[in-house]
């Protein structure tokens, strides 16, 4: 007679393949809560696909990042992207890559439009206030999830710290980082192979959960003739915007400008939107004159303040340039266009890069040597999101925010008289109603928020 399933034989179990149905709602939940830029987004996904849900394993899903970490363009939703392609092929990925940036995007544009017409954002700020906190306290939890599994060697934990420390001391380019990570791994993969194995009884060597994508997953293989297809269908969807911009009353005008420069950006966006954000300002601005000075921080500030991917700021700037050189359409309607475009050529490049590599990169997970480059970069991420969480919560936590620059230092530096000690406390009580209290993602950020816009509200903060 069969035994009973108790909750610690279903904990032992691989958990049920997801519907699409059901894949459909979590990234649409995922890209409505997707706050906090890639350190907050990474986390969220690392929380309901890896340890709610065991959609994916620890070190599938630490594969999968690492892959993308290497792309230019946002890593957040090239990840999404990944494990949506993973659990229901192509049209996985485009659900779960395109549910990551519509809610944002969607907000992005009301925002743009509020702030084209009004130039104001008071509110929007009032009302994120406790969210930014919440964020914190949620990226925290998840760089503490991640360390634990990726930091399994001194070795992996030396990369972590000098990651980190180039990226915050010394602002060096968050791909060279990377690629030295990478390379690094791949040395010591074929010279010194025990420097990436932990020691024996290490809790590293503890299996991943069972999990829908887990070392048994088959893979999903390319033909070369599979990925011309994937190329030549891509690069007709990236390119299909151009040939309807002669449509427009007044000829292709501000539009085709929108079009190829954020086209040019797609493809160097290497390190997500800080990395790039000095030169789209200084084009925007100097070069196209589509945006006046100081309206960029503004955008950004939007876009810190909306789900979605930071890169979504790209699209204020479209917006805006289209708003002021409408190719003889409504202001809006124009402005809507030139969003809309900004957001097409940014994010098609994304999931073409996907479609093209995951097969091959599955395939790395056999080769001891590529396994090693990117067990360090896996390991070099972790100082990448440290680096992101500090970022983050030195401008959540603090009103005045510098860089202090010294030599070959070059660092974000606060302003010791300006900390925010609501801020603070707001952090430290999502931190009890996230880890103590697990009252859940949803719920810690929906009373975060109405904590921030009340204290906001009474003029406290």
């Amino acid at each position: 007679m069969d035994k009973p399933l108790t909750l610690d034989t279903a904990q032992d179990a691989v958990p049920p393949h997801p519907a699409f149905r059901e894949a459909l709602g979590v990234w649409a939940r995922i890209g409505f809560l997707s706050f906090g830029g890639p350190a907050g987004q990474i986390a969220l996904m690392h929380r309901e696909l890896v340890d709610e849900r065991r959609w994916i394993s620890e070190s599938r899903f630490l594969h999968a990042l690492n892959y993308c970490m290497l792309l230019p363009g946002p890593e957040a939703q090239q990840l999404a992207t990944y494990v949506g392609w993973l659990l229901h092929g192509t049209r996985g990925g485009i659900v779960a890559g395109t549910l990551f940036v519509l809610p944002g995007f969607v907000v992005i544009c009301a925002l743009s439009a509020a702030y084209a017409l009004f130039q104001r954002t008071d509110w929007l700020q009032s009302l994120f206030f406790g969210l930014k906190a919440a964020v914190l306290a949620i990226v925290l939890e998840a760089l503490v999830r991640v360390a634990s599994r990726a930091l399994k060697t001194p070795f992996a934990r030396l990369l972590a710290a000098l990651a980190f420390v180039c990226l915050f001391f010394f602002a060096l380019p968050f791909p060279l980082v990377v690629a030295g990570a990478g390379i690094a791994g791949y040395v010591v993969a074929r010279r010194s192979p025990d420097w990436l194995r932990p020691p024996a009884g290490h809790k590293a060597h503890a299996p991943d959960k069972p999990s829908v994508i887990g070392e048994g997953f088959a893979d999903r293989p390319r033909t070369l003739g599979g990925s011309i297809v994937i190329l030549a269908v891509g690069a007709l969807c990236w390119l299909t915007p151009f040939a309807m911009l002669p449509l427009l009353p007044d000829g292709p005008g501000a539009f085709a400008a929108i079009g190829v420069f954020f086209s040019k950006m797609a493809v160097v966006t290497f390190g997500g939107a800080y990395a790039v954000l000095a030169y789209v300002a200084q084009q925007a601005v100097e070069t196209y004159q589509w945006l006046k000075p100081g309206e960029m921080l503004d955008g950004l500030a939007l876009a810190e303040t909306t789900p979605g991917p930071l890169v979504l700021v790209l699209s204020f700037v479209g917006f805006l340039a289209a708003f002021r050189d409408t190719g003889g359409l409504d202001p809006l309607a124009a402005g809507l266009i030139g969003a809309f475009l900004t957001a097409w050529v940014t994010f098609v490049p994304c999931f073409l890069w996907i479609f093209l590599g995951a097969p091959y990169v599955e395939r790395l997970r056999s080769n001891a040597a590529l396994s090693g480059a990117l067990a360090a970069i896996s390991a070099a991420v972790v100082g990448v999101i440290l680096n992101l969480a500090v970022w983050f919560g030195l401008h959540v936590v603090f009103r005045q925010v510098g860089r202090l620059e010294a030599g070959p230092l070059s660092l974000v530096w606060p302003d010791p008289a300006s900390i925010d000690l609501w801020a603070l406390g707001l952090t430290a009580a999502a931190a009890v109603m996230l880890f103590r209290l697990r009252l859940g993602i949803v719920r810690t950020l929906m009373i975060s928020a109405v904590a921030g816009y009340a204290l906001s509200a009474l003029s406290l903060v």
